[in-house]
Parts: C-alpha cells; structure tokens; sequence
C-alpha cells in the first residue's frame, strides 16, 4: 500500500522509520537522520535531504553505504540473498538471466573494480527511465568507469545510491513520474533521426536543413498538433512555432505571448537532451492545458529554434536571430563542407527566403522570454539537486591567435637562447588557467593548439591558438580578458616572441530579467526544491531574445557529471518531471498576474 508525505510527517519516529526503510540498502541511519527534519514539504525535498546527510557524513560511513550494495550479477545474486529491493532492479536490467558470456565479463569486471577502489560498482540499473538498462549499456558504464580517479567514482557511486534511492521511493509512495516519462519519450524518438555518417554509427547529428534536421521539424509539429496547440507551422528559417492561444481568441485585443523554446538542431555526436529538452518540456504544459480544457490569460508560444549551433554553417542562432531581426543576407551565400549555399539549402527545403523579414517579433506583443535547459555542467549533479536558477548567461570574447618566435636546432640551440614560441603559450595557458580561477565563476580556455610543421628535433617558431573567456557580466569579462591579453604582451616581450590576435566573437552577458528570475524561484521553491542560483557558461537562444524583452532561464541536471556534447549526455524521469512540473507552476502564477 502507498504512502502518503503527511503520513509519513505524522508518524511516530519508529512507524516512519519503518515506512522508509530499504530506501538506501542496509543503512538505516540516513533515513531517521532525515526524520528529526521533518515535517517535509515535498518528497524532492526528502530526497534532498537524505542526499546532504550522506554528504555530511564521514567517509568511512560514505564507505560503508556503499558496501552495503551487493556487486552486479554478483555472490548474493546467484546465492538469492539480494534484498527484494535489489532483486527486482536486477531483474529490470536483465541481470538474473545474463548469457555465460556477459556473466564472465561482469565478474571480470567486478574483480578490477574492486581491486581498484575498494568497494562495489554501484549504478543504478534501472535507468534514468526507470525501465531498467540494457545489460551492455551497463557493461559499458561499468568499464568506462574503471578510469574514474577514486575520489571521482566515489562521489559517482554515491550519485548512484541516491538515484536507487529515488526509484525506490516513488515506488514507496505509489507516484510515477508521467510527464518526465512523456518528454523522455518524446527525446528517445526525435533521437531516431540523425545525419547520414552518423546514423550507421549509432550517433546523433542533426545539422541545418538535412534530411534528418527536417524530419525532425515535422516529428515536433505532429507532436504539437497532438498535444493541443492551436496552430502550428514550419517558418521561413524552420523554426517550428506552436501557439497555444489565451482566452476569450475572439477579441485579440490587448492579448500578450509569453515565449519560450529552444534548438533542436545538434553538434556532431552529439547528446539528446541540448535544446530539446527545452522544447518538449513546455510542450507537456501545453498538452496538460489541453487536456484539462484550461487556456490561460496570454498567448503562449513554444518554439522549436532551428539552428544554434553553427555546425553546418559559418553562423550560429539563426533561429532566434531572425525573431529579432538578426538575420544576415550575406549568410545565404555561405557555403557547407560539401560545397551547398545556404541559399539552396533553403530552397531545397521548402522555406521562402523573401518572407524572413517577416519574421521579426515585435517586443511590445512579448511578456518575456523563458526557456528551459540541461545545465551542461557538473554543479547540480554534484550537489544533488534537480533544478537550477540561472542568474546570467555568460558574455564572452573569443580571439584566434598566433605567437611567432624562431625555429631552431632542437640540440644546438642553448635553453638560455631560444625564442620557442610554444613554451610562450605554455606560460600563457598557466596564467590563464590561474587568473580565471581568482573570479570563482570566470573561465577562459585555450581549446585549440597547434604547432605547424612541428617536428621533435625544433625548437617551435610558430603557434597558433584560440582564447575563450567568458563572465557572467560584461565589466568582469572585460577584466579578464585586458589582464590575460597584458599578460600576454608582457610574455612575449620577455621571451623575444611576438604575437597576433583576431577577434572572433564579442558577445554581451545576457542577466536574467529579476521578476523573471523571481517567477523560476518561486516556482521551484513551491515544489518543496531548495534554490540554487548559478550563472550559465554556455550560449543559449535566450541570450538572443535578451536583446529585445526580459528572460530569464531554468537549469535542469544533468546525469554523467553533467557532460553534453556528447552521446552520455542524460538527465532522469524524475527530474524532467520537475522541470515541467516548475513550468506549470510558472503558467499558473502568471496567470494569476496578468489581467
């Protein structure tokens, strides 16, 4: 029988320890440490909870809950002695019926694991679907992870721990997660289509105006055509636009849009969650609208951005660009690696070009501009929480560089006497790495590198490389960026070299509108979810929509210690379930708001 949070609030210690107990295999403590902080406002919250008490515990008991799993298709699994909770989650994951082969290479992996940290392999085999993985996706996991350094995997083991414990607590209390399970769906099938090279490999690349990039467009309009908008079209840069229409549609008058969307375009190779995930996640409040019969005070308009990623073409954000009116002409005349014009690409997808202009939103008709997103980084999943409030995005400032010094004779020519270009940049990289670290929330990357003509036997005269720095406001930006290039004059005056620098890109820091801000916050609070507040490194359309009305963003976690561009790129049902479930809140307090 389920259990319900104001049972468990009421309950005497000894019936609540009861109620939540096998959460976390043989370590009962964490949940009466939990307890003596009650009475809870959410089940996220008692999952947050039990998670900081794991993490303000000592290592020796971080150890002992760990050790406290048993090892994968393990000694306990075949003498039956698993607990039912651990039984059943290797029984979702197919580890009950492994082949002789698989068994094998599991035990072989158990042993190495061990004898490298210590402990058991501990992941969650049911997924962050809930379904349970496939037996070689958790081979694979299990490999990959024989690299971690140990402090790393521990912390990686502990993660696993409380996503078994998240599973086994919806299980508790009888609750699924459905409009996470929805957009994950959703995810899983936009996935199928990919770019010709990648598809056979099993990658995901979608590119601007492929194949693959128009499926895609037509899989998201259907999905919006079921999930109740009003209208729903491809626009003249491909976009993919829903309305969902307020109230009272037959007098328009004075009727305003809240915004939101992200890309669904991808790099190479990439993850599944990058943009789409902002996309389907208020497509899911839309379709709950829709089904409940509800309409809000205000247009709300959910847009698939075509482009952001600049991967086909010489040009990024095309997509929200050209809402603003931030289309260029001369990029039509860009040419791809296989020689196409934007221009044709265009033309052979079916989009008019003259009607780009028309495109341009004009702000006075906007409330503001929301989106969601995966972090793209590793802060929330360290610190266990499932949502984030993204104070700004990041300006940056980009620069091609090249340092010129004097090849020579690798063995005649005396260290004292040298002008090597590439020790120059090595003492450079160094004081960028250490100047951004003194902000706390800077960074800046020397992220290509490349000495021509190299050769063992020469001493480097030549280097070129590339700079990024970014802040999450302009004046700190800035900072870095005269301190580093200072540095970098002073470098090559010392060591007799000399450099070159082209400015690539120049973008402004984005800050989140505050009563937007305000609006993810109160939103995430009433789910009972502690606010972190945390600004975004990576380049989002919202920084594009910034120009012309307030936005503000919501993070959610990412799995893999947060990494994107990537296949291993994921987040869990649970926590897209959040994700909407903090949008619905949004919807609703905005509506409360507007007249």
């Amino acid at each position: 029988m389920a259990i319900t949070l104001e049972q468990l609030n009421a309950a005497a210690i000894p019936e609540a320890a009861q109620l939540l107990d096998g959460l976390y295999e043989h370590s009962p403590w964490i949940a009466r440490a939990a307890l003596a902080q009650r009475p809870f406002r959410s089940v996220p919250q008692l999952k947050h909870i039990m998670a900081r008490i794991v993490a303000e515990a000592d290592r020796d008991a971080q150890l002992a809950l760990v050790r406290a799993h048993p090892e994968l298709a393990g000694k306990a699994m075949v003498s039956r002695t698993l607990t039912a909770e651990s039984s059943n989650e290797q029984n979702k994951a197919g580890l009950t019926n492994c082949s002789p082969d698989e068994f094998a290479r599991i035990q072989q992996l158990n042993t190495g694991y061990n004898a490298r940290f210590g402990f058991p392999f501990i992941l969650a085999v049911r997924g962050p679907r809930g379904t349970g993985l496939a037996k070689q996706e958790i081979i694979e996991t299990f490999a990959r992870r024989l690299d971690n350094h140990p402090d790393f995997e521990l912390a990686e083991a502990l993660r696993n721990v409380h996503r078994i414990a998240e599973i086994r607590l919806d299980d508790r209390f009888g609750t699924e997660p459905t409009l996470g399970n929805l957009v994950w769906d959703w995810q899983e099938k936009l996935a199928q289509h990919s770019d010709p090279g990648y598809a056979e490999k099993g990658q995901l690349t979608v590119t601007y105006l492929t194949d693959a990039h128009r499926a895609c467009a037509q899989r998201i309009s259907s999905n919006m055509r079921d999930c109740g908008f009003d209208e729903v079209e491809i626009d003249a840069v491909g976009n993919v636009v829903g309305r969902y229409k307020a109230f009272g549609t037959g007098n328009r008058a004075g009727v305003k849009t809240l915004m939101t969307g992200s890309h669904y375009d991808t790099v190479r190779n990439g993850g599944k969650y990058d943009g789409r995930l902002g996309i389907f996640t208020p497509m899911a409040c839309v379709r709950e609208l829709s089904r409940l019969g509800r309409r809000l005070p205000f247009d709300f308009e959910v847009i698939g951005f075509a482009e952001e990623e600049g991967q086909r073409y010489k040009a990024t954000f095309l997509g929200s660009g050209a809402l603003i009116g931030d289309f260029n002409q001369q990029w039509l005349d860009q040419k791809d690696a296989d020689g196409v014009p934007m221009r044709e690409a265009m033309q052979h997808a079916g989009l008019c070009i003259d009607d780009i202009p028309k495109l341009r939103r004009n702000p006075a008709d906007y409330l503001g501009f929301v989106e969601v997103h995966i972090e793209q980084g590793p802060v929330l999943n360290e610190i266990d929480l499932p949502l984030g409030i993204v104070t700004s995005i990041n300006g940056s400032v980009r620069y091609l560089c090249e340092i010129t010094g004097m090849a020579s004779h690798a063995g005649t020519t005396p260290m004292n006497r040298r002008r090597d270009a590439a020790a120059a940049l090595a003492e450079l990289a160094l004081y960028v790495e250490k100047r951004a670290a003194q902000d706390g929330d800077s960074v800046a990357t020397i992220g290509m590198l490349n000495v021509p003509n190299g050769s063992i036997n020469v001493v480097p005269g030549r280097c070129l490389f590339s700079l990024d720095m970014r802040a999450p406001v302009d004046a700190q930006r800035d900072a870095l960026v005269a301190d580093v290039l200072a540095q970098l004059q002073a470098i090559c005056e010392r060591r007799g070299v000399h450099h070159t620098l082209e400015l690539t890109e120049r973008a402004a820091a984005a800050p989140s509108a505050p009563a937007w801000q305000a609006r993810w916050e109160r939103a995430v609070d009433s789910l009972g979810v502690p606010l972190h507040r945390m600004p975004s490194g990576a380049g989002h359309d919202a920084m594009k929509l910034h120009k012309v009305m307030p936005q503000a963003m919501l993070f959610v976690r990412g799995q893999n210690a947060g990494i994107s561009h990537n296949p291993l790129e994921s987040t869990t049902n649970n926590d897209m379930q959040l994700a909407v479930e903090a949008f619905q809140l949004l919807l609703n307090h905005l509506a409360t708001e507007t007249p």
